[in-house]
C-alpha cells in the first residue's frame, strides 16, 4: 500500500527538528521527496513552517508519542520517521516500538546506550520479521566515528588483506558547542543508573550493545596520557562513551569484519608538553555537560555560530605486522547542530533510496549504508573522508 509521505520529521518544532526542516528545503538531495513535519502542537508546527519559509501547504501532522493510536496513525502515512525528540529513553520507546511492529524505517540522535539496548532486546527480532531498519546514534554521535573507523578498515583490508586489530579515534580540533539534548540524554541517563538495576553495567560495559558478544578489554580513556603514536597529551572525549559502543556494534553486525579481537577507544589531542598536559588536566576535570548550568533542550547556537563551527577527527590504525594506517574525517560546521541536521537528514535519505536491499533490524550507519552513507555526506553534508598516509 502506498503512503502519502517518505519521510516525517518528528520534533519539527524543536531546535534541531527546525534546522532539519530547513536543510530539507534547501538540499538538492531532497528534491522529489514527500515529507511533513510533525509535533505535539499544530500552533507550534505551523508558525516554525512560516518562521523558516516553508512552502503553505507543507503537511502538519500532530503527533503524541505516548499515545498508541496517534502512532498507528503515523505509521500508515510514512516509510520513514525521523525523530529528533529526546531524551529518547522518556520519549522514544513506544515510537520505536510502532515502527518496528509496523515495518516503517526509523532514524535517530541517540546517544543512550543503556536505552538502545533495551530497546535492541525487546523490539530486534519484530524489526527482522517485519522490514523495519531502524538505525539509531545518526548525529555526531556516532556516524563521523562510526564511518571513519568503517573507512580505515575497508582500506586496511584493500591494501594488507585484513583489518587494523588496534584503532584510535582522535579528535584534533573541534569547534561548537554539544547540543541541549546531549545533555538532556546524558543526565536522564545518569538518573536513570540510580533506579534501574543493570542500568550502570551497561554503561560501563564497552559491549553493551553486542547482546552475546564480550570482546577482549578495552582501553578507558578516562585519564590523560601522552601517546607515543600522536606526540601528543590526550584527555577523555564526553562522547566516547557512546561513539566506541556504536563502533562495536558494526563490528558485531558485519560478522566481526573488524576482527574478534577489535580494541578500540577515543580521546581528544591537546598538543605537547606542559601546555598540552594542562589542558589535558583540565578537559578530565570538566563537568559541564552534566550540570544545572549545561546546554537546555531547545537551545542552540546562532546561524553565525553554527557556520563557523567545525571539527576535524583522526583515526590511525595499527596491524599486528607494524603497518599503520590514517583517516581523516572533517566537518564544516559545529558539531552538536549544524553537523548533525545535515548527517541525520542525509542517513534517512540513504536509507531511503540507496538501501533497497538492506534487512530489517536494529542498525548502526556503518553497518547500514557504508560507503553510500559516505558519498551522500561528501555531496550533500559538508563532510570529507580522506586517506592521509600509510
Amino acid at each position: 500500500m502506498s503512503k502519502d509521505f517518505d519521510l516525517v520529521v518528528f520534533g519539527a518544532t524543536g531546535f534541531t527538528g527546525r534546522l532539519v526542516v530547513e536543510y530539507l528545503l534547501q538540499s538538492p538531495s531532497a528534491t522529489g521527496l514527500r515529507w511533513a513535519m510533525a509535533g505535539r502542537s499544530a500552533g507550534k508546527l505551523a508558525a516554525v513552517r512560516d518562521e523558516v519559509g516553508a512552502p503553505a501547504d507543507t503537511p502538519l501532522l500532530v503527533v503524541d508519542s505516548g499515545n498508541a493510536a496517534s502512532l498507528q496513525t503515523l505509521m500508515a502515512r510514512t516509510r520513514l520517521v525521523l525523530t529528533t525528540v529526546g531524551p529518547y529513553q522518556l520519549y522514544g520507546s513506544e515510537l520505536v516500538k510502532a515502527c518496528a511492529a509496523a515495518g516503517v524505517d526509523y532514524v535517530d540522535l541517540c546517544g543512550e546506550p543503556a536505552w538502545m539496548r533495551k530497546m535492541i532486546d525487546a523490539h530486534e527480532s519484530t524489526a527482522k520479521a517485519r522490514g523495519a531498519r531502524i538505525v539509531f546514534s545518526c548525529g555526531f554521535d556516532s556516524i563521523p566515528f562510526d564511518l571513519g573507523v568503517w573507512l580505515l578498515q575497508q582500506e586496511m583490508k584493500q591494501r594488507h588483506g585484513h583489518p587494523a586489530q588496534r584503532v584510535r579515534g582522535r579528535v584534533r580540533k573541534m569547534k561548537g558547542t554539544f547540543s541541549g539534548g546531549t545533555a538532556a540524554s546524558l543526565k536522564a541517563t545518569l538518573e536513570s543508573a540510580k533506579t534501574q538495576p543493570g542500568v550502570y553495567e551497561l554503561l560501563r560495559n564497552p559491549f553493551s550493545l553486542t547482546p552475546g558478544f564480550e570482546g577482549p578489554k578495552q582501553p578507558s580513556g578516562s585519564k590523560p596520557l601522552l601517546e607515543d603514536v600522536t606526540g601528543s597529551w590526550a584527555a577523555p572525549f564526553v562522547m566516547a562513551a557512546i561513539n566506541t559502543r556504536n563502533v562495536h556494534r558494526s563490528n558485531f553486525l558485519l560478522g566481526q569484519a573488524y576482527g574478534a579481537g577489535f580494541v578500540y577507544d577515543e580521546m581528544i589531542l591537546t598538543g605537547p608538553g606542559d601546555k598540552g598536559e594542562a589542558i589535558a588536566n583540565a578537559i578530565a576535570g570538566d563537568n559541564s555537560l552534566a550540570s544545572e548550568d549545561g546546554p537546555k533542550p531547545g537551545e542552540g547556537p546562532s546561524r553565525a555560530e553554527r557556520e563557523a563551527g567545525f571539527y576535524d577527527l583522526l583515526f590511525i590504525g595499527q596491524d599486528t605486522e607494524g603497518h599503520t594506517l590514517r583517516v581523516g574525517v572533517k566537518g564544516d560546521r559545529d558539531p552538536g547542530y549544524g553537523s548533525t541536521s545535515k548527517m541525520i537528514t542525509e542517513a534517512a535519505l540513504c536509507l531511503l533510496h540507496d538501501s533497497p536491499g538492506l534487512a530489517g533490524g536494529i542498525w548502526t550507519p556503518a553497518a547500514a549504508m557504508g560507503r553510500s552513507l559516505i558519498e551522500r555526506l561528501r555531496r550533500h553534508a559538508g563532510l570529507s573522508f580522506s586517506v592521509e598516509t600509510d
